[in-house]
């Protein structure tokens, strides 16, 4: 009897007060719509990051006077060297193969350009792709050597971008947030002034603090849970217009966003949205009722 008495009162609550409860909802989805947005954009740099990492080269290239004798003192070097995993030689020829492949839709270049032009180098991977800067330092006064070159250096400045990106989706959901914090408790204010009357009686008669405050925290549970659901259905729409639509031609850049990874991330709205929302409406409630 308690808990039917309990869900009607918080049914009634969310329409006697339903232009402040939309606009509470409204708000929690926004939040947690970026919540969750964040986190996929956290998990998938992540993703991209150790993608990328797995398949950088670093590349010696080698000056055009280098002599046999530094050519066979750098290749001894850089197979005894433990941050090292695999080296692979590039000469002229090969380096001019590489350059057509990568140049073919541009003849005017390919025309420009001659094998014994382009130097030959060394590829390496490493064991710790992360550790290229230490690589650079160490090979680039050995005699014989021209230039290091690291891809990370370019994918450093893209993974900025991003992380750049990340920050401020995070700063805009805690920005939400606290006005989804703000909106609860007025709410709920309001919610229990409409209600002094019936708060009065209850407590006269005897009524438990927490029976008192059951219909209003979940209120603002229920609203925070259908904010959860409202962000879900706005992520699957990025998903679907977004990342499998609008830049599907760039799946091959960007780690795809699997709809497992987009539905795990409605416990954690869900869980976010309701119990913000209940804590908020707790604490208001002990200070504006004092039960």
């Amino acid at each position: 009897m308690r808990m039917k008495y309990v869900m009607s009162e918080v049914l009634v609550g969310l329409w006697r007060n339903v232009t402040m409860t939309v606009a509470m909802i409204i708000t929690m989805a926004v939040s947690l719509t970026m919540l969750g947005a964040s986190g996929l954009i956290y998990t998938k740099v992540a993703d991209m990051k150790q993608l990328y990492f797995e398949n950088i080269e670093v590349s010696i290239f080698l000056n055009a006077e280098v002599t046999d004798e530094q050519r066979s003192a750098l290749a001894t070097q850089l197979e005894s060297d433990p941050l090292v995993s695999q080296v692979t030689y590039v000469n002229k020829d090969e380096a001019f193969q590489r350059f057509q492949e990568m140049f073919r839709d541009s003849p005017d270049l390919l025309s420009a350009v001659k094998a014994d032009q382009l130097p030959e180098s060394y590829r390496l991977k490493l064991v710790n792709p992360e550790e290229y800067k230490t690589i650079s330092d160490q090979y680039t006064s050995v005699e014989g050597v021209d230039q290091v070159v690291d891809q990370s250096q370019v994918l450093d400045k893209i993974f900025n971008l991003f992380t750049a990106g990340q920050n401020i989706a995070l700063v805009a959901a805690v920005a939400m947030a606290i006005a989804a914090l703000l909106l609860v408790a007025n709410t709920i204010q309001v919610a229990a002034y409409s209600k002094r009357r019936e708060v009065a009686v209850m407590k006269l008669v005897g009524a438990s603090n927490w029976f008192i405050q059951a219909p209003f925290v979940l209120e603002a549970v229920v609203a925070g849970l259908i904010g959860s659901i409202l962000g879900l259905g706005a992520l699957i729409a990025l998903k679907v217009f977004l990342f499998d639509g609008a830049l599907s031609a760039l799946q091959g850049l960007f780690a795809p966003v699997s709809w497992g990874e987009v539905f795990l991330t409605f416990p954690v709205m869900a869980g976010v949205g309701g119990l913000i929302s209940a804590v908020t409406a707790w604490v208001t409630l002990r200070f504006y009722l004092r039960v």
